[in-house]
C-alpha cells in the first residue's frame, strides 16, 4: 500500500511538472529586452552561418532568441526554429560543431547552470545581422 501511494504521489508530481513546462510562456518581456538591445541598429540580410572565431559573447532572451556579439560591433540574432521556448537566460549554451562556423542546421544543448545537467536543446535558425544605423 505504501509503495502504491508513493507511486501515485510521484506520478502526480510528474504530471504537475509536465503541465507547468507545457504551458505557453509569455515572451513579451523577452521581446522588449531584445528590442532594447537592438535599439539604434538596422537588420541586414539573414545568413546561414557565422564564424565561431568572431563570436565574443552570447546572450539568451528567454523563450525567444540568442544574441551573438561579434567583433566590429555587429550583432547576430538567432531565433531557433526548434524549441525556442526551451531557452532560459540562466542556461549554459553547449554547441558541438563540425566546422569553424556556427550554422542554422546546428543544435545547441542547454545546460542548467546550477545542476550542470542538460535540460534541453534548440535547433538554430538563420542569423540576422544588426549593425549600427548610419547617422544622418
Amino acid at each position: 500500500m505504501r509503495v502504491l501511494s508513493s507511486l501515485l504521489l510521484g506520478a502526480a508530481l510528474f504530471g504537475i511538472g509536465a503541465a507547468a513546462t507545457a504551458a505557453p510562456s509569455d515572451t513579451s518581456k523577452s521581446e522588449a529586452k531584445l528590442a532594447k538591445a537592438l535599439e539604434g541598429r538596422v537588420a541586414g540580410k539573414p545568413v546561414s552561418c557565422i564564424n565561431l572565431r568572431d563570436i565574443t559573447s552570447s546572450e539568451i532572451f528567454d523563450g525567444v532568441a540568442i544574441l551573438y556579439r561579434v567583433g566590429g560591433g555587429r550583432i547576430y540574432v538567432n531565433r531557433p526554429r526548434i524549441a525556442p521556448e526551451s531557452l532560459g537566460s540562466d542556461d549554459i549554451l553547449v554547441t558541438k560543431t563540425y566546422s569553424s562556423q556556427l550554422c542554422s542546421l546546428d543544435t545547441v544543448n542547454l545546460v542548467d547552470r546550477g545542476s550542470r545537467f542538460q535540460r534541453g536543446f534548440v535547433g538554430l535558425g538563420d542569423f540576422v545581422p544588426y549593425t549600427k544605423a548610419p547617422k544622418n
